[in-house]
């Protein structure tokens, strides 16, 4: 029986340390009774004096390279073991020693321990960025982002704490919120840092214009470029793709082409994503030849047209009134990259169809949407009927209609809208009557809308004598119907 005896001392918290089976280094006979807290100050453990491991090695510097060798080939326990001697003996390991058994702990799953080791090391004053950096990123990844940030605003309180932070571990944090795209609190960051009196590096604002860009704050991504080019950083590849999407998003067509044609300049490659919101943006801007030009560009740097580059090209031409081009583009598109088609482009061309009343071409690209298999909304059919009101064929677009219908496609606002005026227009009244009764009960057009009114006083309906003596033409849906008294309908409308 060991009559030894028990001294009991106050020791750093290792705890955890039969986890790894290494044979390292280990003095025999340290026993840890410990509950696992996530983080926790000073323990007390009970030490049988007979079997702890005096160090015959007192060279701090000797015993901080040998758990750096330790931690290095994840000899977990025997590094825990060799830094609570040390304690043991008075002796004090380095930083550089005390950090890698850190990062060996977190990089293992001992998250617990880690703490523990962190703690001791704040006791110690041995503390730098990069501790700071893999204790809150291996939080994060075992607990989330929020449990990051409730213990880096702990430690922003501690005085001693937050004077040990630099620009690293704000990247850390930033790089942490990112993740989950938490913009407000990256900008938060992002001030904390400046009114701490911290200079953000390159990283710091790459990773601030990809999460302002990437979560739609344009004006903020903008604002962190301008503050990275004011610090004499060079952008990356990526950094300059998110400005140059930011650009096109706010309209700032002549920054973001600035930006793109340095990119060029500088032997960087543009990705597709970012020539096709180039092209988008100079498209609104009506610059059309520009946005030929990056065409061009984009496709000299290997990049092949796809969907969105189309849709962009398609855009802008119709934005320019180029119609005719539109459509010439439009067949060029369905000969050589059939697979490319999608309903985005179709209504595209049937746009250009509208403006220009080709109501025939109108009816063969609906027709090749949908034996194509190409999904077909109310605003293809509605476009379609705009080209027939356009060709003034009520006939034709009252058939439209009723394939529409036929083909379980609800008819909106603007299908009843725009047949209305075409049926007024055909002295079509029974199809008029009919379909501000639909519309009416289905609530597509209100009988009190102005602009319901306004259409039909400019087309002087409610001075038609016609329509008291109407010839009652067959309705869009095939039935009968009665006429009815222009001053009612007048009375329904006011």
């Amino acid at each position: 029986m060991n009559n030894s005896p028990v001294v009991e001392q106050v020791l750093p918290p290792w705890g955890n340390s039969e986890t790894c089976n290494d044979s390292g280094f280990r003095p025999d006979g340290l026993t840890l009774e410990l509950n696992q807290p996530e983080v926790v100050p000073q323990e007390k453990v009970m030490l049988d004096v007979s079997s702890v491991h005096f160090l015959e090695e007192t060279d701090e510097e000797q015993l901080s390279k040998r758990i750096l060798v330790l931690s290095r080939t994840n000899k977990v326990r025997s590094a825990l073991e060799l830094l609570g001697s040390m304690e043991l003996s008075g002796l004090r390991p380095n930083l550089h020693a005390c950090n890698s058994l850190l990062s060996c702990l977190l990089r293992n799953g001992l998250i617990d321990d880690g703490l523990r080791v962190f703690e001791f090391m704040k006791t110690k004053k041995i503390t730098t960025g990069h501790t700071y950096s893999l204790v809150l990123k291996a939080v994060a990844d075992a607990k989330g982002c929020d449990t990051a940030l409730q213990m880096f605003s702990k430690m922003e309180k501690e005085h001693e704490v937050e004077k040990g932070f630099d620009a690293i571990v704000y990247n850390t944090m930033i790089s942490v919120c990112g993740r989950v795209n938490n913009w407000l609190e990256s900008l938060r960051l992002w001030r904390s840092m400046k009114k701490n009196g911290h200079t953000g590096t390159r990283i710091t604002f790459c990773l601030l214009v990809s999460i302002f860009a990437r979560c739609g704050q344009n004006e903020l991504a903008l604002d962190a470029y301008g503050e990275m080019i004011l610090g004499e950083f060079e952008p990356g590849k990526d950094t300059i793709q998110a400005v140059i999407g930011a650009c096109a998003k706010e309209g700032k067509w002549e920054f973001a082409l600035s930006v793109f044609q340095s990119m060029v300049k500088k032997g960087l490659k543009p990705n597709t994503v970012a020539c096709n919101a180039l092209i988008n943006s100079l498209g609104k801007a009506g610059e059309i030849k520009l946005a030929f030009k990056v065409f061009d560009t984009m496709k000299s740097l290997g990049h092949l047209p796809d969907t969105y580059t189309w849709n962009a090209i398609l855009g802008a031409l119709y934005r320019a009134n180029r119609h005719d081009n539109a459509l010439r583009l439009f067949e060029s598109i369905k000969r050589d990259q059939d697979s490319q088609l999608n309903s985005h482009l179709y209504n595209n061309a049937l746009i250009s169809c509208s403006k220009l009343g080709l109501w025939e071409k109108a009816l063969q690209l609906l027709w090749q949407m949908e034996t194509s298999g190409v999904p077909v909304s109310a605003a293809s059919y509605n476009l379609v009927i705009s080209a027939c009101e356009k060709a003034k064929k009520p006939d034709v677009a009252v058939q439209v209609y009723e394939h529409m219908v036929h083909q379980k496609c609800i008819p909106d606002t603007f299908t009843h809208l725009s047949l209305i005026r075409v049926c007024i227009w055909g002295s079509r009244w029974t199809e008029v009557e009919e379909i501000l009764n639909v519309a009416g009960c289905t609530g597509c057009i209100p009988l009190q809308c102005s602009y319901t009114r306004n259409v039909l006083k400019r087309q002087d309906f409610f001075g038609k004598e016609a329509l008291r003596e109407n010839a009652q033409p067959r309705s869009p849906t095939g039935r009968e119907n009665k006429g009815f008294d222009a001053s009612e309908l007048e009375k329904r409308l006011r």
